[in-house]
């Protein structure tokens, strides 16, 4: 007989900024109970990193803000200051600004030449459970690639829907040449309006 392991997903009625707390905090409830060492969290300006560190200690747990790539959405340009990355750093907050995992090439190629690619099926597949879903899924790809986590350890993903957390997954990350052997553990909280 397998041991279980008894963990109540959080339901909120609809996406968005207004379920970080509650997010964050059960998520770090889940961390806690798990004994998990690692939180990837997407913050795309820095706010929802800001948020997390009023419930996440970083002397308790790593945490790795995952950020949009420079040029994202105007050339030469980022979202994240590099103000906020040495805010985050100087409390113990690992940064990582790297290309979506779903896209990067393959959606430059397709911009301009059209057609589909593996990586946005991907996505679009995920985000049948919500936009945070697929970037829970793919922050914790970006971090396995960069070494922050390993593909052998859980981690609990974070990201969220326009702005904000409303999405947490307890996952065995994968480096994206091995996307398929992610594994998505846990769905600790998401959204019931995808």
């Amino acid at each position: 007989m397998s041991e279980s392991l008894m963990s109540q997903t959080l339901y909120f009625e609809a996406p968005g900024l207004k379920n970080t707390e509650a997010l964050l905090k059960h998520a770090h409830n889940r961390a806690m109970e798990l004994g998990l060492k690692k939180v990837v969290i997407a913050s795309y300006a820095g706010r929802t990193m800001e948020e997390a560190l009023k419930i996440f200690d970083p002397q308790e747990l790593t945490l790795i803000a995952v950020t949009l790539a420079h040029g994202f959405a105007k050339p030469n340009e980022s979202r994240f200051s590099e103000e906020m990355g040495k805010s985050l750093r100087e409390r113990g907050v690992q940064v990582l600004t790297t290309t979506h995992a779903f896209s990067g090439v393959a959606r430059g190629l397709a911009t301009k030449h059209g057609g589909t690619y593996a990586g946005e099926i991907m996505a679009d597949t995920l985000r049948m459970f919500g936009q945070g879903m697929k970037v829970a899924v793919e922050v914790a790809l970006m971090a396995a690639d960069a070494g922050l986590v390993r593909s052998d350890e859980d981690v609990v993903s974070i990201a969220g829907t326009a702005g904000g957390a409303d999405t947490a997954l307890v996952v065995q990350p994968a480096n994206t040449n091995r996307c398929l052997e992610l594994k998505v553990r846990e769905v600790i909280a998401k959204p019931r309006q995808p």
